[in-house]
């Protein structure tokens, strides 16, 4: 773990649960693309740092969840080192208390707050073209998250963020992370067409090919859309899709689980409604979804 991996002249990865970006900017500075998921993390990166006698110019946040910005207070502690974040997700990264307060919809109770949902602040700036090193190219990757971007850099090398899944990871939890389905699915169809020497998303194997495992993720959104649609051919209340879903594919209910699991079936059931497939009553003072006849 924290194995640092070379793939290009300039291109680097830190082997980690939320794979960080390190790409060399010349012989002795570098910028990291994300930061690990707390003080830890950003202490490992740290000592690669100072293995290899690099200093940190900067890190660029591909999206604020906790597990992306968590090392960013500690290593702009020690170096100095500029944070930039794309559109809404600077304001994130700036305030962290508004991911675990978006995923339960009010104020989160203690059992929410913490490093896997709640990083440290840390001083970001919005990431514009001009603060991108020269060559970089940055990619709208929405879908997931807010904001989410990715970056191109020089050698062709492509960080994908969280935009998708390893499968062995859809095949135990089943249902990721989504803020706007219908927006991810367009980032995966746009995915599929890309061109790189290689590609290295956080949560899944670099690979230089990524249609197939693209192609899983959006067949995995659809197919949970079909289950949810299939559940409400009798009306339901959210907390019985949920419960159900939970049931049908095996998983656990916790504070985290019910947040981020929550989120993104509120989701699905915003993108099946938008769509006309679901429809929403109210009954008894209770929202009912039932799917469209």
């Amino acid at each position: 773990m924290y194995e640092l991996i070379q793939v290009s002249e300039h291109d680097y990865y830190i082997q980690c649960p939320a794979r960080i970006g390190l790409v060399k900017l010349d012989d002795t500075r570098v910028c990291l693309i994300d930061s690990g998921s707390d003080k830890d993390a950003g202490r490992k990166v740290r000592q690669i740092l100072d293995a290899n006698g690099w200093q940190l110019q900067a890190i660029y946040n591909t999206h604020s969840n906790a597990d992306h910005i968590g090392g960013n207070k500690y290593l702009q502690g020690q170096t100095g080192c500029r944070i930039y974040a794309p559109g809404i997700e600077c304001d994130f990264t700036r305030h962290p208390v508004l991911e675990p307060a978006f995923l339960y919809g009010g104020y989160p109770c203690k059992d929410l707050r913490h490093k896997f949902l709640l990083a440290q602040e840390s001083d970001a700036e919005p990431l514009t073209k001009e603060a991108l090193p020269q060559g970089f190219q940055m990619i709208p990757l929405p879908g997931h998250f807010f904001d989410m971007a990715g970056f191109r850099t020089p050698d062709d090398v492509v960080y994908l963020a969280d935009c998708l899944s390893s499968k062995e990871t859809l095949d135990k939890y089943q249902i990721g992370f989504i803020y706007d389905v219908a927006a991810y699915i367009k980032t995966l169809e746009a995915v599929k067409e890309m061109k790189a020497k290689l590609f290295v998303p956080a949560h899944a194997e670099a690979s230089e090919d990524i249609r197939g495992l693209a192609q899983y993720n959006i067949d995995k959104v659809q197919e949970i859309g079909e289950k949810i649609l299939s559940l409400c051919e009798e009306p339901l209340s959210f907390e019985c899709i949920l419960q159900k879903l939970f049931s049908e594919y095996g998983l656990k209910m916790n504070f985290e689980q019910y947040v981020l699991v929550g989120s993104t079936v509120r989701s699905y059931l915003s993108w099946l409604k938008d769509s006309g497939r679901l429809a929403a009553d109210f009954e008894d003072n209770m929202l009912l979804w039932r799917r469209e006849r």
